[in-house]
């Protein structure tokens, strides 16, 4: 999950991807703990973890916050070992394209090898234009075919009440990821937009539009699934990262 700017929505969307999942999910935020966009949506707080991040739950979503203020991204802590094999984990990046593209990290490698990226970016002359440079920077950081597996949410009005010139701001790449199949409409909530994230409840008109990338996800892994060969079809249906992100047990540590 990568928001294309500041305050674009990305945190927003990539809890309500955790809650909309039928899977057990959690939600990795990799920013720095001064930028942090999910400290006031955990409902009960866990602790910290040794390897140095803050967990929360909210409902059947696992949520690791940064606990210091680091840097850059290379500074992000590794995450901790799955909870359970299948589950799905959502990274949100919150680090601007051009420095996770430029930067060893284990985020960035990440997001190259992630079974899906979602960009989020709003319905603007400006977002467009940020939509653009970010799959820019995605094509030249994993090669073309990331864009096959990128997805696009956008915050805003449904597309078809786009203010004129707004869907051709943005360039070739933007324009091949909105006619790709793989745009989610995001719904503007002025709750949202004032408080944040907070304990209240995630309005269902967003967990029903991030829901659909679940649904279309699945449908290809299936059918994926029904022609490949076994390895293929035991492979974990994750979304927007790497299912397996470290090389340690599945157990959670105490």
């Amino acid at each position: 999950m990568i928001g294309t700017s500041g305050s674009s929505g990305a945190s927003t969307v990539a809890l309500a991807v955790a809650l909309s999942a039928e899977l057990p999910a959690r939600v990795i935020e990799c920013c720095s703990a001064s930028a942090s966009g999910l400290a006031a949506a955990t409902t009960a707080e866990l602790g910290l973890h040794p390897a140095g991040w803050r967990l929360g739950r909210r409902e059947q979503v696992l949520i690791e916050r940064v606990c210091e203020v680091l840097a850059g991204v290379d500074e992000v802590p590794t995450p901790t070992p799955a909870e359970h094999t299948t589950q799905l984990t959502v990274l949100d990046v919150g680090w601007e394209v051009g420095q996770l593209t430029t930067t060893d990290s284990w985020v960035s490698d990440a997001v190259a090898s992630a079974d899906q990226v979602l960009l989020v970016s709003t319905s603007t002359v400006p977002g467009m234009r940020r939509l653009e440079g970010a799959l820019e920077l995605l094509v030249n950081h994993a090669g073309v075919h990331i864009t096959d597996r990128t997805w696009v949410a956008v915050v805003g009005p449904r597309r078809k009440k786009w203010t004129r010139g707004v869907e051709h701001a943005g360039g070739p790449h933007a324009r091949r990821a909105l006619n790709s199949g793989r745009l989610v409409e995001i719904p503007e909530d002025r709750g949202l937009s004032i408080h944040g994230l907070d304990s209240r409840p995630v309005p269902q008109a967003l967990l029903a539009a991030v829901a659909h990338a679940h649904a279309v996800e699945q449908d290809a892994d299936h059918d994926a699934n029904r022609d490949g060969d076994d390895e293929a079809a035991a492979d974990e249906l994750d979304l927007f990262t790497d299912h397996d992100l470290t090389d340690q047990p599945t157990d959670q540590p105490g």
